[in-house]
């Protein structure tokens, strides 16, 4: 019984992933992630900038509106919690702590709670704010022993746990040492249970001094791709959201493999997709009575006997040479298996070798898996810079996981990149370049046009250096996709009207026309005849009655008498039209009242058969 459980699970359960696009879906997560926002509410919190800019409260509850949006799109099964520190009023289990309002508890985010934090925003959620909680004493230790009680309280299995604190006081407590030592061991504590403590500092005035109090409260960096603390506050809206962005998306790899470099020298490396096309979400499918999502599961029967078919007793086959080949299930899992997954480097190449046609499909990125191999950090990084410094990359055999073909590709090197705000814009590693086999590459003929002159060239030249500008890919958004979020946002908030999007994609035709001037003319005037105009439509011919006017009649299609009866006695006259067989009754004088091809196949077999 246990096996047939087993065996009949959800639709394609039991399946071997073929080889394919290695999507974020790939890999299996265990656990969900989980994220604290312990946000100060004193009243510093709320004094407003210069020149009407936000409270370091209403930044901070756009930031924490933008990541719960974020959540319910990307992973809706994530926990979420808004915790408050700093408050006059105190709400919390068992209101075991003075001064700490837990505004949400650690759950699933949702449309409520999005309006919830809504109306904490702007100058009325900052009157609401101080209705509600008020500012008071301040207990740091207090506030971090209440957010490791909600986490205490969640039964389920958490792979993540992050908390982030926002705040504009480097010195919470006034000089009390008691509450210093206390919030550094409750710290400490959280730590100790696998919390990761991040400081998202705020702009105060005369400078924010990390080394004060903070230094000691929040986690070190995770790996060497973490920056850990950021010693300059967030002044503008972009500089928090960047940063929280960058902390709360946890990296998970799509798998772990070994790179190895010659006989027994193997290093651990992960697998990441850096970017990944986003998608809709497919629609799910509800129980028209209760709208609860419906589960779909397949079963195999007998199609004569009708009975249902236990596993041992499903064979697969494969056609070759008109004899099918019957295949064991351990006999298939064999074929597909070419090696254990690893990265083997066959040697190294110039990247000049390296050519633009030769990306096939998305690359991946490796980072080193420390955790997995001591020693692997070194190596690599060692690895890395040496390909740098002689610009080549790293020819290998790369199966990225069991039952996967092997595949060639190209470790090009990548350097660590950091922005103004020493936030790291692209990490450290190799990148994985898929090459193309000798099946995949083809020789196309291309069609012979009129070649252009060299002043017309030029003339393109010019043009094209006036239209240059520097490209970010994450300065254009996808329209569909952001409308069609805008539009679920505004059903689930219950807002008059969907927000309205920017399509980013659209050419900016003023700004172009300025660039160009008149090269656009003389480009037109170079290359296209006199008095053209692009944007006028060609009028439709069509012929009067003088010039032999009238609908235009298909010629006849006519079958010579030999071929036809060659037809009949091969029987082929089914290859041939509608349109020719009833010629061909009119041209033998047959008279058929049927329309239908097998009627008029009949009529000509009975006449010409004979």
């Amino acid at each position: 019984m246990a096996d047939w459980t087993a065996f009949y699970r959800n639709e394609d359960d039991d399946e071997e992933q073929e080889e394919g696009d290695q999507g974020p879906g790939d890999y299996k997560i265990t656990g969900r992630d989980s994220l604290v926002f312990l946000v100060d509410a004193s009243k510093e919190m709320f004094i407003k900038g210069e020149d009407g800019a936000p409270s370091n409260f209403d930044m901070t509850m756009q930031v924490v509106r933008t990541v719960y949006t974020s959540k319910i799109i990307s992973s809706y099964r994530d926990l979420v919690a808004l915790v408050f520190y700093g408050t006059e009023q105190s709400k919390n289990p068992r209101n075991s702590f003075k001064h700490v309002y837990v505004y949400h508890d650690l759950d699933e985010p949702g449309a409520k709670r999005v309006q919830e934090v809504d109306a904490l925003r702007g100058s009325k959620g900052a009157q609401l704010a101080a209705e509600t909680m008020g500012s008071g004493e301040s207990s740091l230790g207090d506030a971090l022993w209440c957010c490791a009680n909600l986490y205490s309280d969640i039964k389920l299995r958490l792979s993540h746990k992050r908390l982030m604190l926002f705040t504009c006081r480097d010195d919470p407590h006034g000089g009390n040492s008691g509450k210093d030592r206390q919030a550094r061991t409750k710290a400490g504590d959280l730590k100790e249970t696998g919390v990761v403590i991040d400081l998202m500092h705020l702009m105060k005035p005369g400078g924010f001094d990390v080394s004060l109090f903070f230094r000691d409260i929040i986690s070190p960096p995770e790996d060497d791709s973490e920056l850990g603390l950021q010693t300059n506050p967030s002044e503008k809206l972009e500089d928090l959201q960047k940063r929280v962005r960058a902390k709360e998306q946890k990296k998970r790899a799509m798998a772990r493999l070994s790179l190895s470099l010659g006989k027994d020298v193997k290093i651990a490396v992960g697998m990441y997709a850096t970017a990944v096309q986003a998608r809709k979400p497919g629609a799910i499918k509800l129980y028209r009575e209760t709208n609860e999502p419906v589960r779909s599961k397949s079963r195999i029967f007998h199609t004569q006997t009708g009975s249902l078919l236990l596993p041992s007793e499903i064979k697969k086959a494969q056609v070759y040479g008109k004899k099918q080949i019957v295949l064991e299930k351990d006999e298939v899992d064999s074929l597909k298996k070419f090696g254990d997954p690893e990265l083997f480097v066959f040697g190294f190449k110039p990247m000049e070798n390296l050519k633009l046609h030769h990306h096939i499909r998305p690359a991946v990125f490796i980072y080193p898996e420390e955790e997995e191999v001591k020693g692997s950090a070194c190596l690599f990084s060692a690895l890395l810079k040496k390909c740098t410094e002689r610009n080549v990359f790293a020819l290998c055999r790369c199966i990225a996981r069991r039952n996967y073909p092997p595949r060639f590709a190209a470790l090009v090197p990548q350097e660590e990149e950091l922005d103004e705000a020493n936030v790291q814009i692209s990490p450290p590693g190799f990148n994985v370049i898929y090459l193309p086999y000798a099946d995949d590459v083809r020789t196309l003929d291309t069609p012979q046009c009129p070649c252009a002159s060299q002043t017309q060239v030029d003339k393109m030249k010019e043009i094209v250096t006036k239209l240059r500008f520097k490209y970010r890919s994450d300065a254009f958004e996808n329209p569909v996709i952001q409308q069609h979020y805008r539009n679920l946002e505004a059903l689930a908030l219950d807002m008059a009207a969907p927000e309205e999007t920017e399509d980013l994609i659209l050419p900016k035709v003023d700004q172009i026309d300025q660039r160009l001037g008149i090269l656009t003319d003389e480009f037109r005037d170079m290359v296209y005849p006199a008095n053209y105009n692009p944007d006028s439509k060609p009028a439709p011919k069509r012929k009067t009655e003088a010039n032999g006017g009238g609908a235009e009649k298909k010629p006849k299609v006519e079958v010579p008498e030999d071929e036809l009866r060659a037809h009949v006695q091969n029987g082929t006259l089914a290859k041939l039209t509608v349109p020719v067989l009833k010629e061909a009754c009119k041209q033998f004088g047959i008279r058929s009242t049927g329309t239908k091809k097998q009627e008029l196949i009949d009529a000509l077999q009975a006449k010409l058969g004979s």
